[in-house]
């Protein structure tokens, strides 16, 4: 199943030359790994290929990309096993692709530590978008040279009822229990707490906390609420704190007795 491959107006090829941020794209279908490829040139990143699972460990181990695209349904090795191996050793972005759009094929990659997911067959313009803000928002700092953890003051704490978020440290605690939140979780919440009691939509949250510059797949949004949701929440079947507000979006808010 090859992506469709609509033209993208705004860059020039460009040969990859090492000096620009580096995308190792797995996929064991010749013709779209190809398409891929030539997409990303075009916007001025280099590019490496990897046709199955071993191959894309090896490549990431040996050239420490800057993003990887990684296809599901790769032969032996899937895509799944691919990212809890590299996860063990690099937090290197990760973007999904597959053919299965259920729920709980997203839900999966993203817990294992993928970053992002695309369904198959899509549009080439929105993956270039999704690269461009996974690789907008991802610092990989050295921990050698990261600052030293800084102090916060008591009011930069958000506030939620029993969530207390340390934006400095970031730290979550939920009735003075310490949460462990993967990155992206953190952000959104951080977002929501930023805006107590405002009703967000889906949109609002995928350019403000993805960064994503256009009209996207929405599921994204709702497999990190979900996420959420299990974590910050005493029943997550009957959020208290993270209220869906259907049709549109949602809100962080806390009940008045709280």
């Amino acid at each position: 199943m090859v992506a469709n491959l609509d033209p993208i107006p705004s860059a020039e090829f460009h040969a990859g030359i090492g000096q620009n941020p580096l995308i190792l794209v797995v996929d064991d279908e010749p013709a779209l790994r190809d398409a891929i490829s030539y997409s990303l040139r075009r916007e001025g990143w280099d590019v490496a290929l990897a046709n199955d699972g071993l191959d894309a460990i090896r490549k990431n181990d040996e050239l420490d990309p800057d993003l990887i695209v990684l296809d599901v349904m790769l032969p032996g090795m899937d895509g799944i096993q691919v990212c809890r191996s590299i996860r063990a050793r690099s937090s290197v972005p990760v973007i999904f692709l597959s053919a299965k759009g259920e729920d709980v094929d997203r839900i999966l990659g993203l817990e294992i530590g993928g970053d992002d997911y695309l369904t198959k067959p899509f549009v080439m313009r929105e993956l270039v978008a999704r690269v461009r803000a996974n690789l907008r928002r991802s610092q990989r700092t050295p921990a050698a040279i990261a600052p030293p953890p800084v102090q916060t003051a008591p009011e930069e704490i958000r506030r939620v009822g029993p969530i207390e978020i340390n934006p400095t440290a970031h730290t979550v605690r939920v009735d003075g229990a310490l949460v462990t939140l993967k990155p992206k979780e953190f952000d959104l919440l951080l977002y929501l707490a930023d805006h107590p009691n405002v009703t967000l939509s889906r949109e609002a949250l995928l350019r403000n906390v993805w960064k994503y510059e256009h009209s996207v797949d929405t599921r994204t949004v709702d497999v990190h609420v979900r996420g959420l949701r299990r974590k910050i929440e005493v029943d997550p079947s009957e959020p208290v704190y993270l209220e869906t507000i259907r049709g549109y979006g949602y809100r962080l808010t806390a009940p008045a007795d709280s």
